[in-house]
């Protein structure tokens, strides 16, 4: 008893924390995200101004630089470690990082007289800003994400085999030589039919028997496109090739149809 009291986990040591700590966490997290938002927007719409931007298209600046950087966040963190794409996203999560505090950093200069926004440079700078967004999250969409399948292995139990010993059997007198058996003739091989076919296009169709049925109008053709042969008349395929196939092995043709709605 005294063991069990010691080992069961107190609601306060640590190994989980008080409700008002969960609630800060929940709440707190959409709460900070929010407000980082909203106190960013003014900065870099002021960016995309200086740029050049109009009403009401320099709004879209804080949505691309918001939208960018959680997607690369995302991507760098749920991709495995190697994974391809997962070091492009942290460079793409970092340039965003940076993109969004130069453009708090020069709207606040701007605005307080410190800076002069009329500069070449950063006109530039600003300009290829959605552009290069664009060209990295389609990047990202294009490399494939790894699909890790869950091991479904149970372990086994460990079973210990325990050896008893086993008592011999009393020795056999030895058996009488026999004499040595003659190694046997061997079977005399039957000559291989090699068929070959006039049309050489019956070898694309020839596989489709194996199914145990005899091949459809729709198969065949398939078949054939499949081959390389382009597209083929249905009754070139019934009429010429099929037939040649049937006439070299006629027990082909008492095979049943093949079924999935196919023409014979």
């Amino acid at each position: 008893m005294a063991d069990q009291h010691l080992s069961a986990p107190s609601p306060r040591d640590g190994t989980r924390p008080p409700w008002y700590a969960r609630t800060a966490t929940t709440v707190g997290r959409p709460a900070v995200l929010t407000a980082t938002l909203i106190m960013s927007m003014p900065g870099e719409y002021k960016v995309a101004r200086l740029a050049g931007w109009s009403d009401p298209w320099a709004y879209g600046m804080p949505f691309a630089l918001s939208a960018y950087a959680g997607i690369a966040a995302v991507v760098a963190a749920t991709r495995p470690k190697g994974a391809r794409g997962r070091f492009s996203a942290q460079l793409g999560a970092g340039f965003a990082i940076v993109l969004a505090l130069a453009a708090q950093v020069v709207a606040h200069l701007v605005q307080t007289g410190h800076m002069n926004g009329n500069q070449a440079w950063l006109i530039a700078i600003t300009s290829m800003v959605p552009p290069a967004v664009l060209a990295h999250l389609l990047h990202l969409a294009a490399t494939p994400t790894p699909v890790t399948t869950p091991s479904t292995s149970v372990d086994a139990p460990v079973v210990k085999r325990v050896e008893t010993p086993v008592e011999q059997a009393p020795a056999l007198p030895p058996r009488p030589k026999q004499a040595p058996q003659l190694p046997a003739e061997p079977a005399e091989e039957q000559p291989v039919r090699r068929i070959v076919y006039r049309d050489p296009r019956c070898a694309a169709i020839r596989p489709l028997y194996e199914h145990g049925t005899r091949p459809g109008t729709a198969a065949m053709r398939a078949a054939l496109a499949m081959s390389g042969h382009g597209r083929v008349g249905d009754s070139t395929i019934r009429g010429t090739i099929r037939a040649e196939i049937e006439e070299n092995e006629p027990h082909l043709a008492l095979l049943p149809p093949a079924l999935h709605g196919r023409t014979a």
